[in-house]
């Protein structure tokens, strides 16, 4: 994905010969380790590098995976957005879009989604050619909802990662179904099936005690609140610890359930990390007791490396795990039967094994990443297509 073969035409032009590049200029809110940002990151390491040139524009000031991208040969730019209401960055990417003139203009999460819906007319960019993805089952915020809706002509398509964010905007947000597809995200399969695990004496785990293990952005709909009290209630019956990777705002608000519940030794947060693979594959359980999810990129990870897994009944957790074929189901907000269910796993070894199992097929053939940038190669060829 060199951009040094980004030459050729701009809007109107569109480049899909053999010798010109389809130049696709992608807007994320921001470029922070997580879930669209990484899945951003993945697809553009495997869309083919003959057909396409990408330029990935964060609205936000540069974060950490800016850096993974530009290694992978993926030029990247910064809008420095200090708020959701920064007009400053709208303006700066309606300069960018100007003079880079893409075939495509992509919009990644609801930030993003609005800036191109509202920057491409500017930029003579047609309403045809801007394409616009939703990763959330948004429950917190109706007002995206709304402006969403509102905005929804402002771009030819919005993709959702999975069936259940698709329903959602159909049903809440009253999207009409011609304006919506599904693009299901996938993962880098082989790093995670290979990882070796990391020594549990440098996280501060013994090698005797079972390991629950959870990854992603410390967010209020992560349901720490109701995983900290199901830790509380297992150490009262076995010795466990809980390893949580990650960051984000809500990290004080963990650190106090914590502390409240008393489980300060059970509990290793260890904030972002580089080694997940090795981390999974150190782990006895992955826990996931979210209240909602797009379609939890973790999850897929956590089925790759061969951990049973413990997650709630919401929106994209359920279209990845199946109930006792691939993971436990539990119903959100319940401490208790989350702790139910962890023990489950933990005392019933051949069970575990037959969801792991299972998991892992299903993994391997739905969700591979190179599936994953063939549906996005057809659908911006289609786009393209007259």
């Amino acid at each position: 994905m060199r951009n040094a073969e980004c030459d050729g035409a701009g809007p109107g032009q569109p480049n899909i010969g053999p010798v010109t590049p389809i130049r696709v200029m992608i807007v994320v809110t921001d470029l922070e380790v997580g879930g669209a940002p990484l899945h951003l990151l993945r697809l553009v390491r495997h869309l083919p590098r003959e057909r396409y040139c990408i330029k990935i524009v964060s609205l936000a000031p540069e974060g950490p995976v800016a850096a993974d991208l530009r290694d992978a040969g993926v030029e990247t730019a910064a809008c420095g957005a200090r708020s959701a209401a920064d007009l400053r960055a709208l303006v700066r990417l309606t300069h960018m879009v100007r003079q880079w003139r893409p075939d495509i203009l992509h919009g990644l999460l609801f930030h993003a989604n609005l800036a191109v819906r509202l920057v491409a007319p500017l930029a003579g960019v047609p309403v045809g050619r801007v394409v616009c993805e939703i990763h959330t089952v948004e429950i917190e915020r109706p007002w995206h909802l709304r402006l969403d809706k509102l905005t929804i002509g402002l771009c030819r398509v919005e993709l959702g990662i999975s069936e259940a964010v698709v329903r959602h905007l159909r049903h809440r947000a009253h999207i009409p179904p011609h304006r919506l597809a599904v693009v299901e995200g996938g993962i880098e399969l082989e790093p995670l099936m290979s990882a070796k695990p990391i020594s549990r004496a440098e996280i501060g785990v013994p090698d005797d005690v079972p390991m629950l293990l959870w990854v992603g952005r410390l967010d209020p709909v992560k349901g720490f609140e109701e995983l900290i009290a199901a830790l509380a209630q297992l150490r009262a019956r076995r010795d466990i610890r809980l390893v949580l990777v990650g960051d984000g705002d809500y990290r004080p608000t963990v650190e106090a359930l914590i502390a409240r519940h008393g489980v300060d030794e059970q509990v290793m947060l260890l904030g972002a990390r580089r080694d997940v693979p090795a981390l999974m594959a150190a782990a006895d359980i992955f826990v996931f007791p979210s209240y909602t999810e797009g379609l939890p990129t973790v999850l897929l990870e956590a089925m790759a490396s061969g951990i049973p897994i413990v997650t709630t009944d919401v929106a994209g957790c359920r279209d990845i795990v199946t109930h006792g074929q691939t993971g436990l189901i539990v119903p959100p907000r319940n401490a208790k039967a989350l702790a139910t269910a962890i023990e489950t796993i933990l005392d019933e070894p051949d069970r575990a094994g037959r969801l792991v199992e299972t998991a892992r097929r299903l993994v391997r053939e739905r969700h591979g990443q190179t599936a994953v940038a063939d549906r996005y190669d057809r659908l911006y060829r289609s786009i393209l297509d007259p």
